[in-house]
């Protein structure tokens, strides 16, 4: 499939598990350990962003989804998120 416009750089194109186009995902990891991770998914209409938590004990959470009218929205959204994961002390890395 081929690449869709850069917004901001974080945008590519595939499809997504859970439908509509996957437009990036984010990966956040502690000590070695996943923490989180950040999808966006354009389903036209709408933007999605999927998270997946990972507690230290327990499964994984899924909170969310978070629906915004457009990518840049999604993207403004995610960018605060991987700011704040980065301030706690992860590294975070496209996926």
């Amino acid at each position: 499939m081929s690449t869709a416009p850069e917004l901001g750089g974080l945008l590519r194109t595939e499809r997504a598990p859970s439908g509509g186009r996957e437009l990036y995902v984010r990966h956040a990891r502690k000590d070695g350990r996943s923490v989180a991770i950040l999808r966006a998914v354009d389903h036209g209409d709408s933007c999605v962003v999927e998270a997946e938590v990972f507690p230290e004990v327990g499964e994984p959470l899924r909170p969310g989804p978070y629906t915004f009218a457009d990518a840049r929205q999604a993207t403004v959204f995610m960018t605060e998120a991987v700011e704040a994961l980065m301030y706690l002390g992860c590294d975070v890395h496209a996926q």
